[in-house]
C-alpha cells in the first residue's frame, strides 16, 4: 500500500514528549507510527488524538533495544504505507541517582540505559535508512538532552548515553547523506510524568520553580515545544544536518 501522506515513526510515543511529538506530526498531516513497550492504554489515547487530525496511525509494540523489533517496526511501516519520511528517536530510559553517589550505579545500569538511549537510536536509524534512501529523502531526529552537552541530568549513566547520542548524530549525518539528514534536539527540564515520577513531586516542583525564575526565557519545555522543533527538522531545515540544538529556555546559559 502506498500513501500520499508523509509518514513518521516516533519511538516511545505513548506518553510525554513522545506523544506530543506524534501529535505534532499528525497536526502537520503525517501518518504516524505510535510505538510503545508497556503503556498500551496511553498509546491508544495518543492514537485517538492523532487520528482526530484526519491522519492514519499504526500502533506498534516494540523495544528499540532489540534489533529485531526495530527491523520489524520499519518493515511494518513500509507494508502499511510504502514510505518512511521521518524517524524520531525519542524512546528513553534512565535511573535517578545523584551524581555524587558513585555506588548508586553499576555496570548493568549503564548497559540498560545505553541499550535504549544510544543503541536503540542506532538500530532504528539503520532499520529505516534503506527505505529512506529508496525514497530519495528522509530525516532522522534524535531526542537527546542537555545532559549530553552540560553533564547534568538524572544520573551519570544518562549523561553519558546522551553525550554518545550527540556524537553519533554527527557520525550518522556524515554517513547517511545526501539523502538523509540527521539532527539532534537537546531539551532541558520537560513538564512530563517521567520527570515528576523520577524526582518526586517536591523536588520536581522546586526545580521547576527555580528554572522559571532563573532562565532567560523564564519557562520550561513542554512536549509541544519539542514537537515543534522535531517537525521543523523533519519537514523543513533542508540544508541542516549534523546539528545539535539546545531547547531549554536558556537554562544552559546559567543565571
Amino acid at each position: 500500500m502506498s500513501s500520499s501522506n508523509k509518514v513518521a515513526i516516533v519511538t516511545g510515543s505513548a506518553t510525554g514528549a513522545g506523544a506530543g511529538i506524534a501529535i505534532g506530526f499528525a497536526e502537520k498531516g503525517y501518518n504516524v507510527v505510535i510505538n510503545y513497550t508497556r503503556s498500551l492504554k496511553e498509546a491508544e489515547e495518543t492514537v485517538a488524538i492523532c487520528e482526530g487530525h484526519g491522519v492514519e496511525t499504526l500502533l506498534y509494540q516494540a523495544d528499540v533495544s532489540k534489533d529485531e523489533d526495530c527491523k520489524a517496526m520499519a518493515a511494518a511501516t513500509m507494508e502499511k504505507w510504502g514510505r518512511i519520511d521521518a524517524l524520531v528517536n525519542n524512546a528513553g530510559r534512565t535511573k535517578f541517582v545523584a551524581h555524587n553517589d558513585l555506588d548508586g550505579l553499576d555496570a548493568q545500569d549503564f548497559h540498560d540505559i545505553y541499550a535504549v538511549n544510544t543503541i536503540g537510536p542506532y538500530q532504528m536509524s539503520r532499520a529505516v535508512a534503506p527505505y529512506m534512501k529508496q525514497g530519495g529523502k528522509g530525516a532522522i531526529v534524535m531526542i537527546s538532552s542537555v545532559a549530553g552537552t552540560s553533564g547534568i541530568g538524572s544520573s551519570i549513566a544518562y549523561v553519558a548515553s546522551k553525550g554518545a547520542l550527540n556524537s553519533m548524530t554527527k557520525a550518522l549525518a556524515r554517513t547517511l547523506g545526501p539523502e538523509i539528514r540527521v539532527n539532534s534536539i537537546c531539551p532541558g527540564f520537560i513538564e512530563t510524568r517521567w520527570l515528576l515520577q523520577g524526582y518526586g513531586e517536591d523536588k520536581y516542583e522546586a526545580y521547576k520553580k527555580s528554572l522559571l525564575k532563573s532562565t532567560p526565557l523564564q519557562k520550561v519545555c513542554k512536549p509541544e515545544d519539542i514537537a515543534e522543533a522535531a517537525v521543523w527538522f523533519a519537514d523543513g531545515a533542508n540544508m541542516i544536518t549534523g546539528e545539535i540544538i539546545i531547547l531549554d529556555g536558556g537554562m544552559h546559559l546559567g543565571t
